[in-house]
């Protein structure tokens, strides 16, 4: 019984198969002039043509196309169709003739079909840039370049390029670009040994800085600090990188270092210079007499924790570091390279090992000097006077650490 019934199973997939085949083979009608009836023929499939129709006894035979003919489709002719196409002038065969296609032409390359002629691309004239390549079926689309960017040339294929940014690359701008041409940029041939060597937050200010940061930080923090210091507030969107790029205990140096830049004319902020005017003379007197060598700096830099300001960066702080001293600037340089790590705290850690390289003994008392000096209850009142009266309860005041 088993055996039956697979047997009828397999007999009536094969029929199925059979029966599907034929309903999807192409028919057409044919009138058999020997029984006169009509009858539904077998097409010829692609590539081929009809050479004997079908009879009541015999199926549809179908013969290859010869050369230079051919049948894209299936079809009941009684001859194939003949590769008529013919390249013209800058056109070159893309595909060659076959039995089962036509002769395809194509327009050489920077030209394109334009009713029956090849066209040359159009070129995009100054202050315009490419928006859309031109093929062989279509023109080249040419835009206005929009503002910041801009156009010398005439090319069938240059978008419009961005204006060159002189800052990142370290230079000035000295003409500003338009559609047709970039910024012009230049070295500054100024003097630049004072400005090079400027440190965008002293000892004295990153000191009072840290002095805001809380022991404990809320997700709203910087929001709040923001809301309570005057002059123009931090924007949200800085904010938010802050908040991502630096951990929570760097965010309020990050904070407020922003903040000073952003309102170096306010009174806020002057008030803040003016009143760490005499830390900085304090933190010089201890350090301003200690003429270090560019390998005194080295080791110094050598026992810092983090990353390393390179020995080449060493040499250029020397040789630009006229009116400051160089030890401020290597400390500003390591504080940035390690994503605004406490200064101080680095300087300790490093002090410590400082005897077994001979380091003389007049730099490390120096230096310990300025670690206690900006630990000391002059640089918390300080502190108090500049921001804690100002921010009022929203900046919760952190115990002095003492070094």
């Amino acid at each position: 019984m088993n055996k039956f019934l697979c047997c009828t199973l397999v007999l009536l997939d094969i029929s199925v198969k059979w029966t599907v085949q034929e309903t999807l083979r192409p028919k057409y009608l044919h009138y058999d002039p020997t029984t006169s009836r009509q009858l539904m023929c077998d097409q010829c499939p692609p590539g081929t043509y009809v050479k004997q129709h079908c009879t009541l006894s015999s199926e549809t035979e179908c013969a290859s196309c010869p050369d230079q003919y051919y049948a894209d489709e299936w079809n009941s002719n009684d001859e194939c169709q003949y590769c008529n196409v013919v390249c013209k002038e800058l056109q070159y065969e893309k595909e060659e003739c076959g039995n089962t296609q036509n002769r395809v032409c194509e327009c050489i390359e920077g030209w394109y079909l334009d009713l029956e002629f090849c066209v040359k691309h159009t070129e995009c004239p100054p202050g315009f840039g490419v928006a859309q390549q031109g093929t062989p079926e279509s023109d080249t689309i040419c835009e206005r370049c929009p503002k910041g960017y801009f156009s010398n040339e005439t090319s069938p294929e240059e978008a419009c390029h961005k204006y060159t940014n002189c800052s990142s690359l370290g230079l000035i701008m000295v003409r500003k670009g338009d559609a047709t041409r970039d910024n012009m940029c230049q070295e500054d041939k100024t003097d630049k040994s004072d400005q090079q060597c400027e440190i965008d937050v002293s000892l004295c200010e990153e000191t009072i800085f840290r002095f805001a940061i809380p022991t404990t930080i809320t997700p709203n923090w910087l929001n709040m600090l923001t809301d309570s210091l005057p002059g123009t507030k931090i924007s949200e969107e800085a904010i938010e990188r802050i908040k991502k790029r630096l951990s929570p205990q760097e965010q309020t140096f990050q904070l407020l270092k922003l903040w000073k830049q952003q309102n170096k004319a306010h009174k806020a902020v002057k008030n803040l210079i003016q009143g760490t005017d005499v830390c900085e003379n304090s933190v010089l007197k201890h350090i301003g007499h200690l003429n270090l060598t560019s390998e005194q700096l080295k080791i110094l830099m050598e026992n810092l924790p983090g990353k390393k300001v390179g020995k080449e960066e060493i040499e250029r702080i020397l040789k630009m570091c006229k009116s400051t001293e160089p030890i401020l600037k290597l400390l500003n340089m390591w504080r940035i390279k390690n994503r605004d790590q406490d200064t101080i705290k680095g300087l300790t850690y490093g002090l410590k090992t400082l005897k077994t390289y001979h380091f003389p003994k007049t730099t490390i008392q120096g230096l310990r000097k300025v670690v206690t000096f900006l630990h000391s209850l002059t640089m918390y009142k300080l502190y108090q006077k500049v921001f804690s009266e100002r921010l009022g309860n929203h900046i919760r005041l952190v115990k002095m650490r003492r070094a």
